[in-house]
C-alpha cells in the first residue's frame, strides 16, 4: 500500500498557512534543532577521532611502539641486542637512542630542551623526518645536514630562538666535569643542520636531534645507549611484538609499550570523546521534543479536521500514519541535511579555519595549546551511521506519542468542542 492519502494530508499539515503559522515556525526550529545537532555530533567526533590519530601518530612517529630500556646503567653492547630485536616476528625496525636534557644557550636566550641521540642512518630514515612527510623544512645542504657537529631542532625552537640554519647553538648538560677549579658544567657547541616540523608543538619546541657519537660523548654513556627503539607494523597490533620480545629478553632488559607511557592522555583523550557524545546527543534529544510538542499543538488545533476524517471512513491507523508521517517528515529531512552538513564541514574543516582566522584576526586552535599545527578530522564512517541512525530513531520515537493522541480522538466530543 502507498498511503497516498496520508502522505497528502501530513504534506499540507507541514504547509504553513494563516491559521497554523505558529506550528510551522516550531516545525521549523525542530528542523534546524535536529540538523545543527547531527551536525555537530558528526564534527565534533571527527575532531576529536583526528585529534586522537593526529597526536599519537606524532608521538609513536618519534618515540617508536615499544622501547627497551637497560635495567642499570646503559645498553652496551647494543648492536647485539638490536640484531636479536630485528629477528622477532612483527619488529620492523630497532634503532638504538641516547636521550637527555640540556640547557640550549645562543646570544639572545635559552631554554631547557630535550637532546635525543640518533646514528646519522637512523635520522635520516626516520619516517616522519624524512623529505617524503617534508618533514624537514629547513637544510643546511642537500645531502649533509645531520652528522658530525650538525644537529636538528624543531621549527616552533627556532621561531622562539630566533636561529637558522648554520647559527651556531650551545648545549649545557646537567652534569659536571671535576677540574682543578671545582666542578663545571659540561658544555659543546653544535651547529644547526636541519630545522623540522613534525606537526607537533611539543616537539617543535624542544627537541634536538643530535648524532649518536656526539650524545655519548655529551652525556657520558661510553660507548652505549639508554634504549632502543622497536616499530611494528601497527600500533593497535603491538601486543604479539611485546610479548615476543620480553621471552626473547628474558628479563634482561625493561620493556615498555606507548600506551604504558602515554596511558594517561590516551585515557584522557577517550573519555574526553565519550562525554562530548553524550553532551551533543542532548541536542538531539531536544530537538526531538520539539517535535512531540509542535505535534501534539497540530492534533489540538486540527481536532475538528480529525473528527470530519473519522465520520468519513478514515480509522484509526489512518490517522496514526498521518502524523507519524508529519513528525517523521521533519526528523528524516532534519537528520539528511545535518548528516550532509555535517561530512562536507568535516571534510573541510582546516580550509574553514583559516577563512575563519583570516576574517576574524584571531588565532583558533593555537599550537601551542592543542600540541598540533593543524586542526584534524577523520571521518568514521560507522560512527556517521551511529549518529544518523539515532537521529532517526529518536525522530521516529517522538512522533508516537502525539499520533497515537491523534488516534484515540472522540469525533464526537472533537465536534460538540468546535
Amino acid at each position: 500500500m502507498s498511503f497516498a492519502f496520508e502522505k497528502m494530508v501530513a504534506g499540507r499539515y507541514l504547509r504553513s498557512k494563516r491559521k497554523e503559522g505558529f506550528i510551522s515556525i516550531i516545525a521549523t526550529f525542530s528542523f534546524l534543532g535536529i540538523m545543527l545537532g547531527v551536525a555537530t555530533l558528526i564534527i565534533v567526533m571527527s575532531v576529536m577521532n583526528g585529534f586522537r590519530d593526529e597526536l599519537i601518530g606524532r608521538i609513536l612517529g618519534l618515540n617508536g611502539h615499544i622501547n627497551v630500556y637497560s635495567r642499570v646503567g646503559s645498553i652496551f653492547p647494543y648492536d647485539p641486542v638490536v640484531e636479536r630485536l630485528k629477528k622477532i616476528q612483527g619488529v620492523t625496525s630497532a634503532i638504538p637512542t641516547i636521550e637527555g636534557q640540556a640547557l640550549l644557550r645562543n646570544e639572545s636566550a635559552a631554554s631547557g630542551v630535550v637532546v635525543r641521540g640518533l646514528l646519522p642512518k637512523d635520522f635520516y630514515n626516520k619516517p616522519i623526518l624524512s623529505e617524503k612527510d617534508k618533514g624537514i623544512k629547513y637544510k643546511i645542504s642537500e645531502t649533509d645536514y645531520f652528522g658530525d657537529e650538525k644537529v636538528a631542532i624543531g621549527i616552533s625552537m627556532a621561531e622562539r630562538m630566533r636561529l637558522d640554519v648554520g647559527d651556531k647553538i650551545l648545549l649545557v648538560a646537567p652534569t659536571c666535569k671535576t677540574t682543578p677549579f671545582g666542578c663545571m658544567p659540561k658544555s659543546k657547541t653544535f651547529i644547526v643542520g636541519s630545522i623540522f616540523d613534525v606537526g607537533m608543538y611539543e616537539y617543535n619546541n624542544s627537541f634536538v636531534y643530535v648524532p649518536m657519537d656526539m650524545a655519548q660523548a655529551f652525556f657520558d654513556t661510553g660507548e652505549g645507549v639508554t634504549a632502543i627503539e622497536v616499530m611494528t607494523p601497527d600500533a593497535g597490533q603491538f601486543a604479539k611484538a611485546e610479548t615476543a620480545i620480553k621471552a626473547e629478553l628474558q628479563g634482561e632488559y625493561s620493556v615498555a609499550d606507548w600506551q604504558n607511557s602515554n596511558a594517561s592522555l590516551a585515557s584522557a583523550l577517550d573519555v574526553e570523546r565519550n562525554v562530548m557524545f553524550l553532551i551533543l546527543t542532548l541536542i538531539i534529544i531536544v530537538a526531538s521534543f520539539n517535535i512531540i510538542s509542535s505535534l501534539i499543538m497540530l492534533v489540538k488545533d486540527k481536532g475538528r479536521d480529525i473528527a470530519i476524517l473519522r465520520t468519513m471512513g478514515a480509522t484509526r491507523g489512518m490517522v496514526v500514519r498521518i502524523f507519524l508521517y508529519t513528525g517523521a517528515s521533519i526528523g528524516i529531512s532534519g537528520t539528511i541535511a545535518g548528516t550532509v552538513l555535517g561530512v562536507a564541514f568535516a571534510a573541510n574543516i582546516e580550509a574553514i579555519r583559516q577563512w575563519l582566522q583570516s576574517l576574524t584576526g584571531s588565532k583558533l586552535f593555537p599550537a601551542e595549546i592543542y600540541f598540533l599545527s593543524k586542526l584534524p578530522a577523520k571521518l568514521d564512517p560507522s560512527e556517521v551511521v551511529l549518529i544518523t541512525g539515532m537521529a532517526l530513531v529518536l525522530a521516529f520515537a517522538a512522533t508516537i506519542y502525539p499520533a497515537w493522541r491523534a488516534a484515540k480522538l472522540d469525533p464526537v466530543e472533537a465536534l460538540r468542542r468546535e
